[in-house]
């Protein structure tokens, strides 16, 4: 074997060698260069993957799962369908859209973003936090609810699929005969609903408020300790909830009059499509159920990366409508199950039950139903049970109604807790009820509790980014959760129910709408919608499609301004109506909305609204020279020329002074190089000039530097934008 030495007397080796070495090393930098490339495209495509998840999720929470169903069946079923496809298409999709591209676009939460845009137009961001904390009451109230019904699951036999007399009870109360089981355990032993609206709402329903506690301290947990619990709602918000909705699907397919109401559901009335309220009712819910106006889509969309954003907005409208579809399929068997049972059906299965329980010597003869009574109304069977002795009474209920023996040719239950009561029975007619109870009340919770959760931080983030809380960050949640407790209370109160109607039904629809026209109004018509594509050019390398500046410009900004007429319009009517429990007739009954009721929802309406003015004279108020800021803005813009130019990145998601928050208002404006102030746009530039600050930040846009118009102009038609501009997403 030579030596060392040797080897290295070889100079012919070596220079036969050398090639090899450098080549190697060569392909062990490449090696290490694509494992990097590889391994930072797989955090980039997850990081893609979980932030589309987690807004599917969020949509995926209590808009299609608890708010479809009821508004569906109380609305007509296949008309209400028609109209939320056509409000979707026409304005869900280019609205969400428009959401996800601006809070990507920035990269900041909801107060800071309409700031920037349109400073005058601050007070949005403000109004906007104000109407998810009114969301969040409520929808806390609806948490409660679920807990309660998570904790009766543990009990067997389902406390709600019998009705719940005990052997002293009074001859003259049957009103759990005259409904099916589920629903009477929703008005008497869930709610212990009041008559109306003005009833029982100074006293609160114990259980309900200790739900409403629980809810709040958990949610305080999360926020304050900042805890991810992003994996575990991901799967109880999308997977769970398919498996459970698709086996009880499987199941009521095959309950008696399921085709029937399968029928209902997608039967068109053309001329409902003409109704106000079926407008109303769908346009509402398209914002509500995809949570525009709320800032959550604006603040958690800077995470998501360089993304295809078409294809995201489709992919959260597709999964929010197929969960919507599947959850209302479901409540429309139940119904038609409900209703081919009830009636002279539950008469007739309740006398062969009778008489076989007394040929077996289960009950005695003196149970025995008239020969007759088949041929009588059900009415005359109910008579025949009060006329029983007390112990008798007892043995027939407990053995054997498990229906109502009301003939029900109207609807048989509606309003928000419809979808309760209808999931209760589809969940008792599977195997194992108690089981898939548990399981599908503790989803239907988490699910509900990731839509708060959002909701929460979102407010929590906006805050502590105010000049409120920057010098308090742990404040904000303190005062979050304090605050909805308290607010969430009355939601708790006998007459609980009714106000939560009177929130859902009228107070945030009316918000939503108006929030969303503001923002659709100061993107496309003031801040201008192809100016807004040049933007995205120039900062995110992403061409914008001209069908949807055309969307926003002329078609979801004229029907956002007729659908908050038509939102406004019910508050000065006197038919305006909710549905209320009738005990002594046991069944629910419309109630028009006291005078009281519907002032309280207009001053909550101005109050919402008011940071929108307030925010506008306080910048006229404040506002410094504009000549001074001009100048201070030309300043920040200037560049060494002999350096090469470099796209200024957007300010990062949190601030820690007020001053950092200034500065970042006038940087969104002074550090957007290469804007051609030549190209025509839908701003609104004679009523914008009304303002000094906006009027100052049109005049600096207009000053750029002939380097800029110089990498303005070197951008040209099929090169790749990429190469022209660096990257600056924060993946």
């Amino acid at each position: 074997m030579e030596s060392f030495e040797e080897l290295t007397d070889t100079t012919d080796e070596e220079s036969t060698n050398k090639p090899y070495s450098e080549n190697y090393q060569l392909w062990n930098l490449k090696a290490k260069e694509i494992f990097t490339t590889k391994t930072q495209s797989y955090f980039m495509k997850t990081k893609r993957t979980k932030n589309i998840l987690t807004h599917l999720a969020f949509s995926l929470g209590l808009g299609s799962m608890w708010r479809f169903p009821y508004l569906c069946q109380q609305n007509g079923g296949g008309s209400f369908i028609l109209m939320y496809l056509l409000m979707l298409l026409f304005f869900g999709i280019p609205l969400l859209y428009m959401e996800v591209i601006i809070g990507r676009w920035l990269r900041v939460d909801i107060i800071q973003v309409w700031k920037q845009l349109v400073p005058w137009l601050g007070g949005v961001g403000y109004t906007s936090i104000l109407v998810c904390m009114l969301m969040s009451l409520y929808n806390s109230a609806v948490l409660s609810w679920s807990l309660y019904y998570l904790a009766n699951s543990f009990d067997h036999p389902l406390p709600w699929d019998y009705c719940p007399l005990v052997k002293n009870i009074s001859v003259t109360d049957f009103s759990c005969l005259q409904t099916v089981p589920h629903q009477y355990f929703w008005y008497h032993t869930t709610l212990e609903a009041s008559g109306h609206i003005e009833e029982g709402i100074q006293n609160l329903v114990l259980k309900l408020s200790l739900g409403v506690l629980t809810i709040w301290i958990f949610l305080f947990i999360i926020v304050i300790m900042g805890l991810d619990l992003s994996m575990l709602l991901l799967f109880f918000s999308i997977i769970l909830p398919y498996i459970f909705l698709l086996c009880i699907f499987i199941k009521c397919l095959f309950l008696e009059g399921a085709v029937a109401s399968l029928e209902r559901m997608i039967t068109t009335e053309l001329s409902a499509l003409s109704s106000l309220e079926l407008w109303r009712q769908a346009g509402g819910h398209v914002l509500y159920s995809l949570g525009l106006g709320m800032g959550t889509i604006i603040t958690s969309s800077y995470e998501a990366g360089r993304d295809n954003f078409v294809k995201a907005t489709f992919l959260i409208v597709l999964g929010n409508l197929m969960t919507s579809m599947l959850t209302t399929s479901i409540i429309f068997l139940v119904l038609g199950f409900w209703a081919t049972t009830s009636g002279h059906t539950c008469v007739q299965k309740s006398v062969s039950r009778l008489i076989e329980l007394i040929s077996i010597g289960v009950l005695p003869k003196e149970a025995k139903p008239p020969d007759n009574i088949l041929l009588m109304l059900p009415q005359d069977y109910l008579n025949w049970i009060i006329h029983l002795p007390r112990y008798l009474q007892y043995q027939v209920i407990h053995h054997s109604l498990s229906c109502s023996i009301r003939v029900q040719k109207e609807k048989l239950m509606e309003g928000p807790g419809l979808t309760f009561a209808a999931f209760s029975q589809a969940v008792s007619l599977l195997p194992h009820a108690s089981l898939w109870a548990i399981l599908f009340f503790l989803a239907l919770f988490i699910t509900g509790l990731g839509t708060l959760i959002k909701t929460s931080e979102n407010i929590v983030l906006s805050l502590q980014n105010s000049t409120v809380f920057v010098k308090y960050p742990s404040l904000a949640p303190v005062v979050i959760c304090l605050g909805g407790l308290l607010g969430s209370l009355v939601f708790s109160s006998h007459a609980g129910i009714y106000i939560m109607s009177l929130f859902d039904d009228h107070l945030v629809p009316l918000t939503l709408v108006a929030i969303v026209t503001f923002q659709n109004m100061a993107l496309s018509w003031i801040y201008g919608a192809h100016r807004f594509r040049e933007e995205m050019i120039r900062d995110l390398g992403h061409l914008l499609r001209p069908s949807f500046t055309f969307l926003w410009c002329y078609v979801t900004l004229p029907g956002l301004l007729a659908l908050l007429t038509i939102c406004i319009l019910p508050l000065h009517h006197k038919e305006t109506s909710y549905i209320a429990w009738n005990r002594s007739m046991s069944q629910e009954v419309k109630q028009p909305y006291p005078n009281s009721a519907l002032g309280w929802v207009t001053f909550l309406s101005v109050f919402t609204f008011l940071p929108i003015p307030a925010y506008l004279l306080y910048q006229w108020w404040f506002l410094q020279d504009p000549m001074t800021s001009e100048t201070v803005s030309f300043q920040t813009m200037t560049m060494d020329s002999s350096k090469p130019g470099r796209w200024l990145k957007h300010p990062v998601r949190k601030s820690t002074s007020s001053s950092q928050n200034k500065v970042q208002e006038t940087s969104r404006f002074t550090q957007s190089p290469g804007r051609n102030p030549e190209r025509p746009s839908f701003s609104l530039t004679p009523i914008a000039s009304l303002f000094s600050l906006w009027s100052s930040s049109l005049i600096t846009s207009k000053q750029v530097s002939p380097m800029f118009v110089a990498v303005d102009n070197n951008v040209k038609l099929g090169e790749s934008t990429e190469e022209k501009m660096p990257n600056n997403s924060t993946d």
